[in-house]
């Protein structure tokens, strides 16, 4: 054989050797740092992917690839890059070690969303992804929305309200995202962590990833996840006594913006930190399951003055804010102080106003309640940062069966309250209940007077459940029906009724006046119903539950009052800024058409 056929065979048998060989033993965070590709639409930072970026994120991705891990759990804040630690083991798993994968969201449209914006991009953008998987408009390429095929497995996109998606097919595995956002059931057919957990029992390699910000303490699933695992946390060495600590909120220090070390005292600013030696720290041991947690103080992506910042703004806006920031950038639970406001506390709280409105109203809405022999109405004065003034309490008596009550209903809601200096205002939207006997003629009622924005409202239970849903004309008088969650309305009112300081965002103001309607009755009735958890098959949710025999009108009242400011969604902040230069504007009186008689045409005059 010539030396030129011999170099040809060898380069040959070079070829089929690299292309029968096995493929070099890479980790998730190797795979992503060789072959992932950040797309532009889904990422501040395109290009290729690079672990070190984010160097927290090296032991939480290669942690899949350990023989001993099973489930891994990461409980974190926003801003730390949770998300794409999925998406980089969807693609190690489609191109490197091929199985049946299914991620699951909250919902089927959260679902379609991330496959559209986050997966689908990805793919294209990843070469060695996309020759696994065909383009979506080929017949052939086993490739949808929800579901894509590839050359040894498949992935399958899930929402937790859909349990035929979740109990469809087999997974090896399980990639769960946002869980603290899951719905207690999926269907009928239980919790839908766990169904899609069963779906991977007959693998005895397979992994399980639960991701999520968490909510409130003793209903967080993220929670409960991760204090069911290693607990660990990614600590960094202090420069001056070599103490290993997480970069904690508690030790920040506001003044100069650095971090105080627990062990020595001594202060560092962020870079100083970060630059230290770090590593993963567990505080339990579990025979498979890691547990990871992060809070935005560890982001590449956001500095520690805007992470104070943001804090400064949430504890100015009050408790809901407050409630957000410590989920979503402390990656921590929120604890509620309390089940029920204080009725003793709120009666002694009440306070001469001197006139109709008091000077820090801004907006007027009111909330009227259907009962079988009466009419009951509460308004309700707003303010900046949702500061509240109880304007009036009111009761109607007569049959609602009847247009002579509702005339009286519509009289009241047509007038005018005012300020001191004479200026005033009337209401600008209104909630009517129309869950009772009386539905038709709620409907009745509200239909000709929608552009004063008086609205028929239908409450819906339950935890989770949002507040103002969509308007709907699903009846007979095509009348504009919300839909109300009435126990998240429930959990803003107990929220801003335990707010104990006058002029803080949220805080509640009643008058003493008798003739205004705040008396003690009034009081049992808006204290009436506590906040409980109870366990269903184990797992904890919410419940809202009437002491004895209390009527509870006017929390239901106040709830709507609520509602009723959520749909209008004034701007409170500039309305403040033009009552303080003046300008507020003064609301017209409205023409209203008589109950009982044919649509006459409404002008409607309202804060803009």
């Amino acid at each position: 054989m010539s030396r030129k056929s011999r170099r040809k065979t060898a380069n040959l048998f070079k070829r089929i050797a690299k292309i029968v060989a096995p493929p070099p033993l890479l980790t998730v965070s190797e795979w992503a740092d060789r072959y992932r590709k950040l797309s532009r639409e889904a990422s501040a930072e395109p290009g290729q992917w690079r672990t070190d970026r984010a160097p927290y994120q090296r032991e939480i991705m290669d942690s899949i690839n350990l023989p001993w891990v099973e489930t891994i759990i990461i409980m974190s804040s926003a801003q730390v890059g949770k998300s794409e630690i999925l998406f980089n083991a969807i693609g190690y798993f489609i191109d490197y070690d091929p199985a049946p994968i299914m991620m699951v969201q909250p919902t089927i449209d959260m679902a379609e969303a991330v496959s559209k914006d986050r997966i689908a991009p990805m793919i294209r953008d990843t070469p060695t992804l996309k020759e696994k998987i065909g383009d979506a408009k080929s017949r052939d390429s086993g490739n949808t929305l929800l579901h894509k095929a590839f050359p040894g497995g498949h992935l399958t996109l899930a929402g937790a309200n859909s349990p035929a998606g979740l109990a469809s097919r087999p997974i090896r595995i399980l990639l769960a995202d946002e869980v603290d956002r899951f719905p207690l059931s999926a269907g009928a057919e239980g919790d839908p962590l766990n169904l899609a957990a069963k779906r991977t029992t007959t693998f005895h390699n397979r992994k399980k990833v639960y991701v999520s910000t968490p909510t409130v303490k003793g209903v967080s699933r993220i929670e409960a996840e991760y204090e069911d695992s290693t607990m660990e946390q990614y600590c960094y060495e202090c420069p001056h006594c070599g103490h290993f600590q997480p970069l904690a909120w508690a030790q920040i220090r506001f003044e100069d913006v650095t971090m105080e070390c627990r062990a020595c005292k001594e202060r560092y600013s962020e870079f100083e930190w970060k630059r230290q030696p770090a590593k993963w720290i567990a505080r339990k041991e579990h025979p498979n399951k890691r547990g990871f947690h992060l809070n935005e103080l560890y982001s590449p992506w956001k500095r520690w003055e805007q992470v104070i910042a943001d804090f400064e703004e949430a504890k100015m806006k009050g408790p809901e804010a407050l409630k957000v920031w410590v989920n979503t950038s402390l990656g921590e639970t929120w604890e509620e102080q309390g089940e029920t406001a204080d009725e003793d506390s709120l009666i002694k709280r009440r306070e001469h106003y001197n006139c109709e409105l008091p000077d820090g109203v801004l907006v007027l809405t009111a909330g009227v309640d259907v009962q079988d022999d009466r009419l009951e109405v509460e308004v309700v004065g707003w303010g900046k940062g949702k500061e509240s003034w109880g304007i009036e309490y009111k009761i109607f008596y007569g049959d609602p069966g009847q247009n002579a009550v509702w005339n009286q209903l519509d009289d009241y809601l047509s007038r005018q309250w005012s300020y001191a200096d004479g200026s005033g205002l009337q209401l600008s939207c209104t909630c009517v209940d129309s869950g009772g006997h009386f539905t038709t003629e709620v409907y009745k009622f509200t239909k000709p007077r929608e552009q004063r924005r008086i609205f028929a409202i239908k409450g819906k239970g339950g935890d989770g459940v949002p507040f103002i849903g969509k308007a709907t004309r699903n009846n007979r008088q095509k009348a504009a029906l919300f839909s109300i969650g009435v126990d998240s309305g429930k959990d803003t009112v107990l929220t801003r009724l335990k707010e104990e300081f006058e002029g803080n965002p949220g805080y509640c103001h009643f008058p003493i006046e008798q003739e205004k309607g705040y008396d003690e009755d009034y009081f049992k009735g808006l204290t009436s119903e506590k906040r409980i958890i109870r366990y269903y098959k184990g797992r904890p949710k919410f419940e809202w539950i009437k002491k004895s025999r209390v009527r509870n009108e006017p929390l239901d009242l106040r709830n709507y009052a609520t509602a009723a400011l959520e749909i209008f969604n004034p701007n409170l902040e500039m309305l403040a800024e033009q009552r303080k230069n003046a300008s507020v504007y003064v609301q017209k009186e409205v023409r209203k058409p008589v109950q009982g008689t044919k649509k006459r045409r409404v002008i409607s005059k309202g804060v803009q």
